[in-house]
C-alpha cells in the first residue's frame, strides 16, 4: 500500500510543479520532510539556483514535529530577509497542507514572507 501512497504523492507533485515556478523576484519555497528532519529552500528556477536554505539540523531543533517545523520557518524567514526576498511561491512538494508543512508555512509568514 505504501507504494501506491508514494505514487499518488508523485502525481500531486508533478501537478503542482507544472503550475509553480520560481523567479528571481519571487522564488519557489519548497519543503522536504523526512521521518526525522524537515528542510526548506528558496529556488530561482530560471537560473537553477538555491537562494536560501534552512533545515531542522541547522536550526538545532529538538524533536521532529511541529516545533522543529516552526523553528525552520522562522530561520528561513530571517535568512530571506537578509537576502532581500519578501515574496515567494509555496511548493508543498506533493504533501498535504497540514501538520509540519502548515507549521513551517505559518512561521515563515509570521517572519515576514508573503505567499
Amino acid at each position: 500500500m505504501s507504494s501506491s501512497l508514494s505514487h499518488r504523492r508523485q502525481i500531486r507533485k508533478k501537478r503542482i510543479r507544472a503550475k509553480v515556478n520560481g523567479t528571481a523576484e519571487r522564488p519557489r519555497l519548497t519543503v522536504y520532510c523526512s521521518l526525522t528532519r524537515i528542510s526548506a529552500q528558496m529556488i530561482n528556477d530560471e537560473k537553477g539556483l538555491t537562494i536560501v536554505s534552512a533545515s531542522s539540523v541547522e536550526a538545532k531543533a529538538k524533536g521532529k514535529g511541529m516545533d522543529a517545523a516552526k523553528k525552520v520557518g522562522e530561520l528561513l524567514a530571517r535568512k530571506a530577509k537578509d537576502a532581500k526576498v519578501t515574496t515567494v511561491v509555496f511548493d508543498r512538494n506533493g504533501r498535504k497542507y497540514h501538520g509540519r508543512i502548515k507549521a513551517l508555512a505559518d512561521a515563515a509568514r509570521e517572519g515576514g514572507l508573503q505567499f
